[in-house]
């Protein structure tokens, strides 16, 4: 697993591009929110009610 819900939202995005749409199709549209900046994955997917793992299992598998 390279992505863990501790990673920021912003790293992962700028680490793996292709994370961007599975960050869209879960929901979670503000990548350039201010939020984004700050906030682990799990933090930002808890506010917007998604499930953590399989948001995590989702990044996982488009950068492998």
């Amino acid at each position: 697993m390279v992505i863990t819900k501790e990673m920021g939202i912003k790293d992962c995005v700028q680490q793996y591009p292709k994370t961007a749409a599975v960050f869209m199709e879960f929901g979670m549209g503000c990548l350039g929110c201010a939020a984004a900046r700050f906030e682990n994955i799990e933090q930002g997917a808890i506010v917007h009610g998604i499930d953590v793992p399989a948001l995590i299992e989702a990044l996982n598998k488009v950068v492998e």
